[in-house]
């Protein structure tokens, strides 16, 4: 399993011309499932993703968690986290769990991260969607849980 996370001051996702999530200060997680992804992999990834420093504490260092700052989630599926372009032109999406089963991993991987206590919203699983943020800092980390 593998996200990027962004530091956001304010993030959404709209499908079909209507917002279907958004977050306001928070983190905006692209979220990509691979074959062989099981719960264990989505569990592990949120717990790391909601404990994970990098918001600013007091004194403007990367100390705090999403719950310390406060922050909000939106989580977003993004299958194409799964290419491989090392050969020709054309990415490879082989990697990707198949929809039935990312759809599952990616919907327990938000029930744990939202358990955590973290405000979170999503974008719509396998729609095409527009998403628009405003990173803060830019602060962007690429995570695996394998």
């Amino acid at each position: 399993m593998k996200a990027v996370v962004q530091r956001v001051k304010r993030a959404a996702v709209h499908t079909g011309g209507a917002c279907v999530g958004r977050t306001g200060p928070g983190m905006l997680v692209y979220l990509g499932v691979m074959r062989g992804d099981g719960s264990a992999q989505a569990e592990a990834l949120a717990r790391r993703i909601a404990g994970f420093r990098f918001f600013a504490d007091a004194t403007g260092r990367m100390n705090l968690a999403a719950a310390e700052a406060r922050a909000g989630a939106l989580v977003v599926s993004q299958f194409t986290l799964a290419a491989d372009g090392r050969k020709g032109r054309r990415p490879s999406f082989d990697r990707a769990a198949p929809p039935e089963e990312a759809r599952g991993l990616y919907e327990h991987f938000v029930e744990v991260l939202s358990a955590t206590g973290i405000p979170t919203e999503t974008g719509r699983f396998g729609a095409m969607m527009e998403v628009e943020c405003v990173v803060d800092g830019p602060v962007t980390f690429v995570l695996e849980e394998t």
